[in-house]
């Protein structure tokens, strides 16, 4: 499976996108900004969106992606997102205010958009591919995502802050990736324990979850354009005073959109 990162950044500013990701050709998670990177045959192709909630840097551009390309498609795109984020969908975007209602748009018995809840520990199999829908801890209803692959489980955490039954279930699986949100700094970390988001330093205490013996590469995600440097240092430096396992730290990498991954 290819993962192309289209946006991971927790704002916008100019390089900064905010969170999208294509795998392979036609299953999108989330639809952030960086969904604008695509061309019109590129998001043509996409036959499935994962949503892990309602917030706007997670679905500024589906409903201009819909727009661009819905004329050009003879099915419907597909959207899966528990049910409180497809209320909050329909109440606030396609709604025939903010947006025209795709769901019933050209009819309701042939629209452009059709919408599909999951729940939490469900299991899809979607374009040739299984997905666990994982926990999140969020201000509004989220989820995260371990989609299994050769080598392993992509596994995206979402929006979350501290969650001891993502945790639990991570431990239990393959991973070969795991991306995890740290969208503020340690100087912000009372907003971060606020607005539900990890901070370096809780960071460091979720990552103490991990069985000990696992170890694969983790891929921070969501950092504030004008924090990011801030928290990758805040990272590096408990990583090093607090090794995982005997003698092995943890293997932290800052991800940065227009990066592609084979698994």
């Amino acid at each position: 499976m290819k993962v192309r990162v289209l946006g991971c950044s927790g704002a916008i500013a100019k390089g900064c996108r905010t969170t999208s990701f294509l795998l392979d050709s036609d299953l999108l998670v989330d639809a952030g900004t960086g969904v604008g990177d695509l061309t019109l045959e590129e998001m043509g192709e996409i036959d499935h969106v994962l949503l892990t909630h309602s917030h706007l840097d997670h679905v500024a551009a589906l409903p201009l992606m819909v727009d661009a390309i819905a004329s050009r498609r003879s099915t419907p795109i597909k959207i899966h997102a528990l049910q409180g984020t497809i209320d909050a969908l329909k109440a606030h975007i396609f709604n025939n205010t903010i947006w025209p209602d795709f769901s019933r748009i050209p009819t309701p018995e042939s629209p452009f958009i059709s919408f599909h809840p999951l729940e939490i520990g469900q299991t899809l199999f979607l374009a040739g591919k299984y997905i666990e829908v994982l926990p999140a801890v969020h201000t509004v209803p989220a989820v995260g995502y371990a989609v299994a692959t050769v080598k392993g489980c992509w596994v995206f955490t979402g929006d979350t802050e501290r969650n001891p039954a993502l945790w639990a279930r991570i431990n239990q699986l393959n991973v070969a990736m795991l991306v995890i949100e740290t969208a503020f700094s340690n100087r912000e970390r009372n907003l971060a324990e606020k607005s539900l988001h990890l901070s370096p330093h809780a960071l460091a205490s979720e990552l103490d979850c991990i069985d000990k013996g696992k170890n694969y590469p983790i891929y921070i995600t969501h950092t504030k354009p004008a924090e990011t440097e801030l928290i990758m240092a805040e990272i590096q430096r408990f990583d090093q005073t607090q090794p995982f396992g005997p003698n092995v730290s943890h293997d932290i990498r800052w991800l940065r959109a227009g990066q592609e991954f084979e698994l």
